[in-house]
């Protein structure tokens, strides 16, 4: 599915999908613990690619981090700009991410990555590589599942991925390992899986 596609379905759920999950309440501590680990010691710009509502964006920020929260959602940024005053955020995709190459300590693509084709995903995670510099490291959210399959999200197809795949996905791209995070079908959450790696 193309952005402009995904960005369409999300601004017409956009005020539902704030007020579901445009929260910190709502990130599960585990998570948090992970991303404050391996991106809010970083020294240079951090990029939440996806940021959706900002609030882990607004959560980087709060900690010390020097962040930018991107989306291809003008209304998640907007929302952003309003509740987090103090953080950055832009309109933009992956595609068109206005950032030299090597020029970013940290990436976060929380589930930013989910409604990305799979013939599509190793460009996309060598763009990512491309904007970090060397030891940089990028944490990315995502749905679990036992194979690769797409389903239907609320607001429009995404994909499970096995994290081993996902993980040989990342090392083909300039990425390596540093940490993994796993959690099983919780009532409505999906299994989720999350993988810190480190460009090499």
């Amino acid at each position: 599915m193309n952005s402009r596609a995904v960005q369409d379905a999300y601004s017409s759920l956009a005020q539902q999908y704030i007020d579901l999950l445009g929260s910190m309440d709502v990130v599960h501590p585990d998570d948090v613990r992970l991303i404050d680990r391996h991106l809010q010691h970083l020294s240079g710009l951090v990029l939440d690619l996806g940021c959706g509502p900002g609030h882990l964006t607004g959560h980087l920020h709060a900690g010390g981090c020097e962040v930018v929260g991107i989306d291809v959602v003008p209304e998640f940024v907007a929302h952003a700009r309003r509740t987090h005053p103090g953080a950055a955020f832009e309109v933009g995709s992956l595609n068109d991410i206005a950032r030299a190459d090597a020029s970013v300590a940290g990436v976060l693509a929380w589930y930013s990555l989910i409604h990305v084709e799979p013939g599509q995903l190793d460009g996309a995670l060598v763009s990512i590589r491309r904007l970090l510099v060397t030891g940089g490291v990028l944490v990315l959210g995502f749905f679990d599942g036992l194979v690769r399959e797409p389903f239907e999200h609320k607001v429009t197809t995404a994909y499970r991925w096995p994290v081993d795949e996902m993980a040989d996905h990342l090392a083909s791209a300039g990425f390596e390992e540093v940490d993994r995070l796993q959690r099983p079908e919780d009532g409505e959450r999906r299994p989720h899986a999350v993988l810190a790696v480190q460009a090499v």
